[in-house]
């Protein structure tokens, strides 16, 4: 049988397959010095695993690589899988946990009495590299509902066998490793010889998994300690804990014994509290003139920001809110991308020189005339009446750029206060399987543009890689500048989203690019139960920003 092969010695071709061949068969056969480096195939534009030895004549495949994002996410977890294992085998089948993104890697923590040491680090790390030494086969297995509980309760996975109260499938794919079974949230590499870069580092009291990303052109990047940012994690696993919402089973459990309202408004409320907080810290700085807040996009920047505003006027504040987007320079000025595009989003986009020169007049109490940004010709235009401000004003900026100095190069440190905000879930699938801070606000995204600006989630996904890597350029490097970190996550969001998401990401046509990435949130928001009353939800919520009925619109 015929099929037309992309991507494997860079380029295309046809090939006859043989009968009951899979695809790992075929690309060791068609690429045996770099076979190790493919991790899945797609056909016709479809994800599947390399295991798969089911085709039609003519099908089109394309095997991907760390190239491709999904290729990444199937090494990422065949890593940790291969790191779960490690640790099972060295501390006798301990819980492991997978918990967030941190310190560029992920940050884990082995549920053992012991404090963890350097001596164990390298333990786990040798028997990890011995296990793909050794190219132990991943065992693809489909298994009753039933089976799967029994043999999760037996290896004392109870966070696994909580999801499975609530799945809704009679069956479920499950992975076998040396004889140790999981399940992971997307696909895994058939053998665990593909990961051929990791590193372990110490973070007490956990442990940072750190593997080769795209932005470091597919090497280990470099460790960087997150200290600030590790704080805002250990808060949100803190409350998880005493809320008892560490996973997604908790949570379902709490939507089917209709205990979840008054959960909704405990998180509000803990919003609310660390939002006035916040405001307290400002405003008992007599110097304090001007509030920066940025954070990436979906993170509840705007709602954040009118809230602040309330709790400063609370406390005797008056406050001013300047847009970052009025001191753009002329488009012709404007910098310009690698590919010749206007780059809006870098700094040198905006007049640095006349934005300090009116933040410094605002903050000493003298008349300044504000632009605004005409975008349809693409020049700024000076038809604002002229403002002056008082010695009690609070100016508030929101931008992208809020954490970067060379923003604010000419306003003395101590007039400022810097503030991060995204939304850093605690909540995890199970222990295993975390939910990613990017997915969460992606699906924020896809609802808050249709909600708000009438796009559909195509259009969203085919701006979406863009606007990441505009987060890991521009606002990512600058986290630990912030005075304050602001976590916009909360705990039973998803299970809202998901009932706007669905419609939305399910019109996406099959024989679309992102046929593959449909599949996978879809596959994401199955495991939430579905909060279909919304009585609960404040008008002020971050929520609401996405959703609608703030009563900030």
């Amino acid at each position: 049988m015929k099929i037309e092969v992309q991507n494997v010695k860079q380029c295309n071709q046809i090939v006859e397959m043989e009968k009951d061949e899979s695809f790992y068969d075929l690309v060791k056969k068609m690429d045996k010095e770099n076979y190790k480096k493919y991790l899945a195939v797609k056909v016709n534009n479809k994800l599947q695993e390399l295991i798969v030895n089911s085709y039609n004549e003519d099908d089109k495949v394309k095997f991907l690589d760390l190239n491709d994002n999904d290729g990444q996410r199937i090494y990422i977890r065949t890593l940790c899988f291969i790191y779960i294992k490690a640790c099972k085998d060295i501390f006798n089948f301990v819980d492991v946990n997978i918990e967030h993104s941190l310190n560029r890697g992920l940050y884990t923590e082995i549920k053992t009495k012991k404090t963890i040491n350097q001596g164990d680090l390298k333990r786990i790390k040798d028997r990890m590299q011995e296990i793909i030494y050794k190219q132990m086969p991943i065992n693809k297995k489909i298994l009753s509902t039933k089976e799967a509980t029994d043999i999760f309760a037996s290896q004392g996975m109870h966070d696994k066998v909580e999801l499975l109260k609530h799945w809704n499938s009679e069956f479920i794919r499950v992975y076998e490793l040396d004889g140790y079974y999981d399940t992971f949230y997307g696909y895994v590499a058939p053998n665990t010889n593909v990961i051929d870069k990791f590193d372990l580092k110490l973070f007490f009291p956990g442990i940072i998994l750190i593997f080769p990303t795209k932005e470091n052109n597919f090497e280990l990047p470099e460790y960087i300690e997150q200290k600030k940012l590790s704080k805002v994690f250990k808060e949100a696993e803190d409350w998880g804990e005493i809320m008892d919402i560490g996973n997604v089973g908790v949570l379902n459990n709490k939507i089917v014994d209709s205990t979840i309202d008054d959960m909704i408004r405990v998180n509000e409320a803990f919003h609310e509290k660390k939002i006035a907080y916040i405001a307290d810290e400002i405003t008992k700085d007599k110097n304090i003139k001007i509030v920066l807040i940025a954070g990436p996009s979906s993170s509840g920047k705007t709602t954040f920001a009118q809230r602040l505003s309330i709790q400063l006027r609370v406390n005797g504040k008056k406050t001013y809110a300047l847009s970052l987007d009025d001191y753009f320079v002329n488009r012709d000025m404007t910098p310009r991308d690698e590919n010749g595009d206007y780059d809006y989003e870098t700094i040198g986009a905006l007049d640095l020189e006349l934005f300090n020169e009116q933040l410094l007049n605002l903050m000493t109490c003298q008349q300044v005339q504000i632009p605004v940004f005409n975008f349809k010709i693409g020049m700024r235009e000076f038809t604002r009446e002229p403002i002056e401000l008082t010695d009690d004003h609070i100016i508030i900026i929101e931008g992208i750029h809020g954490l970067n100095d060379k923003l604010t190069e000419n306003i003395p440190q101590k007039n400022k206060f810097r503030i991060y905000i995204s939304a850093l879930t605690q909540l995890n699938i199970d222990n295993h399987n975390r939910i990613a801070t990017s997915d969460l606000r992606l699906i924020r995204r896809i609802v808050r543009d249709n909600t708000h600006r009438g796009n559909d989630a195509l259009k969203t996904l085919e701006l979406w890689d863009n606007v990441v890597k505009g987060a890991e350029k521009y606002i990512f490097p600058f986290q630990e500048n912030a005075d304050a970190i602001f976590n916009s996550a909360l705990v039973y969001e998803l299970c809202v989203l998901k009932k706007y998401a669905i419609p939305l990401i399910k019109k996406i046509d099959e024989d679309s690019e992102y046929y593959p990435e449909r599949q996978r949130l879809l596959k994401f928001l199955s495991y939430f139960k579905n909060i279909d009353n919304e009585r609960a939800i404040p008008y002020t919520s971050i929520l609401r920003e996405f959703i609608g009925g703030s009563c900030f619109e």
